[in-house]
């Protein structure tokens, strides 16, 4: 008999840990592969995780978050939603958040509709709650609209998982898109979960988000992105009260609490303007789509830090091959899609590793055209 679960077979190592793996073990490489800022946290946030460990808060706080940011997250969900007196949960970082939201709403054979590309968690965490992925074709602009989701409804929906600015593509929706999404998924009674971790990114149009939109909408968001917290852990939801005292329940045999001295030093991130961080990141976006589009099929992105090329001829297992054979860490598209045609590049590296990384790039698609 073997010790591991089944469940466990409907789910594999990430591609993104294992290429993760892998340039700890090469000498300087490029690399262009992970989806975390390259700037450090803010001071101001550090000096408020230092004096919340100095001032003895390092013990359990109540499962849902501390009250002064929990309110704090509430007061500003009223503020740009209109959403009077909103239910907010603080979580282990927005895939702590995810993880709850399934658990607590998908029952076995249950389907979730899934733009495809996706960002990898999506598909492997419903399959581990026992739902069914339905992955929703965006090819080529990655664009999810109302008039593709549409056939792929069932009797058996009942999530609708969106992704704006998204993950791997960069894509953010219009509040057209939006809307057109969210009334179908009311005209089918769909529930909505709503992942906007990188709201802070968007550079074309303002963030638009789902949540105030339509009621029976989770919204998800964190502070890795926008802050650079990445390895701080924390996360936040918000929706109706009966998804988030199930999530809340969930979370007190699971993750207990998100870590405490990282919940006041989010009360600090709050209060922290990052307008520089992120109109450098605009920068960069516009920099590697220069680089890349004479070379390559390439969309725009709009949001995010990351771009989704197309590989020569389609051969993206052998472009990655070879990129990273010439020390380019970049990740294969089909980590993020039913498709092995694309690869993504996160820009979140300096200027100096993105030229160097799309030379070598640009040149591996000459020499495979």
């Amino acid at each position: 008999m073997s010790l591991v679960a089944d469940r466990m077979k409907l789910i594999d190592a990430s591609g993104i840990r294992k290429v993760f793996d892998l340039a700890a073990k090469m000498k300087n490489p490029i690399n262009l592969s992970i989806g975390q800022p390259d700037y450090d946290v803010p001071q101001a946030v550090k000096d408020a995780a230092i004096a919340a460990i100095g001032g003895g808060r390092n013990q359990y706080t109540q499962t849902q978050g501390i009250p002064e940011l929990r309110q704090k997250l509430a007061a500003q969900l009223t503020e740009q939603f209109g959403v009077a007196d909103p239910a907010v949960l603080v979580t282990s970082g927005v895939s702590g958040g995810l993880l709850l939201a399934l658990m607590a709403t998908v029952n076995p054979g249950d389907e979730v509709l899934i733009a495809d590309p996706y960002f990898v968690m999506y598909k492997h965490l419903t399959n581990l709650v026992g739902g069914r992925p339905v992955f929703v074709d965006t090819y080529p602009d990655f664009r999810l609209t109302a008039a593709r989701l549409a056939p792929h409804i069932t009797s058996r929906t009942r999530v609708l998982l969106l992704n704006s600015p998204a993950n791997p593509t960069g894509t953010v929706l219009s509040a057209d898109e939006i809307d057109e999404l969210l009334a179908l998924a009311a005209r089918h009674d769909l529930l909505v979960l709503t992942d906007e971790i990188y709201d802070g990114f968007c550079y074309d149009r303002p963030y638009c988000s789902a949540f105030g939109r339509y009621e029976k909408t989770v919204l998800l968001k964190g502070f890795s992105k926008t802050w650079g917290m990445t390895g701080w852990r924390l996360g936040w939801a918000a929706g109706p009260g009966e998804v988030i005292q199930a999530m809340t329940m969930l979370q007190q045999y699971s993750f207990v609490c998100a870590p405490s001295m990282v919940q006041w030093a989010g009360l600090a991130a709050l209060d922290t303007d990052m307008t520089a961080a992120q109109d450098d990141f605009r920068g960069r976006r516009d920099m590697i789509y220069d680089a890349l589009r004479g070379d390559f099929e390439v969309q725009k992105p709009g949001g995010a830090f990351y771009i989704f090329p197309k590989a020569p001829g389609g051969r993206a297992e052998e472009f990655v091959a070879e990129a990273i054979r010439r020390s380019v860490l970049i990740i294969p598209g089909n980590v993020f899609s039913e498709r092995a045609t694309h690869f993504r590049i996160s820009y979140a590296a300096s200027r100096e590793a993105l030229s160097r990384g799309t030379e070598i790039l640009c040149q591996i698609a000459r020499e495979m055209k």
